[in-house]
């Protein structure tokens, strides 16, 4: 089912947040190695045990943007050990079709060098967020600090709400 033009609801599923960690206001610096397999930074993977939480995110939307666009991970192999030596070495293609904002905005969020990568407020700036139609929305909701996901758990499949 594909909703407005945009992407088929049924490839989207959320998943819990276990291993999330919510970040103070000045440092975020992360020693733990947890995450899905196409979503971890290179830096996560480096022998070395601390990196930024915030560039490791930016990696991740870089590779969320990517997969919603092209419908497939930037970075792909049947083994993880495959996938993590893709990652590491940064090769990836940005298909033609994408507008050249798309193209840049992907380029920028999936630099190796996590010091390079674009912020989050930089990503909200980025022309392509920043033409968008949905801008707007996109400004007044980053950064807030309220819970969006509820504290209760829900079981879904018995009295499960409309949607």
């Amino acid at each position: 089912m594909c909703r407005d033009g945009c992407l088929p609801t049924t490839q989207l599923k959320l998943e819990t947040l276990d291993d999330a960690v919510v970040l103070d206001e000045d440092s975020d610096v992360l020693n733990d190695k947890h995450g899905c397999p196409a979503y971890v930074s290179p830096e996560i993977l480096s022998p070395t045990s601390n990196y930024s939480g915030r560039a490791a995110d930016c990696w991740s939307l870089g590779v969320m943007l990517y997969t919603m666009l092209v419908g497939r991970y930037p970075f792909h192999d049947i083994e993880p050990s495959g996938l993590f030596n893709k990652i590491r070495r940064g090769c990836y293609t940005v298909p033609d079709h994408l507008s050249s904002k798309a193209k840049c905005l992907i380029r920028s969020l999936l630099r190796m060098d996590p010091s390079e990568r674009l912020t989050a407020e930089e990503v909200l700036d980025h022309p392509w967020f920043r033409d968008s139609k949905f801008a707007d929305e996109f400004k007044e909701t980053a950064g807030s600090t309220d819970q969006i996901v509820p504290d209760k758990e829900f079981n879904f499949e018995d009295d499960s709400p409309s949607i």
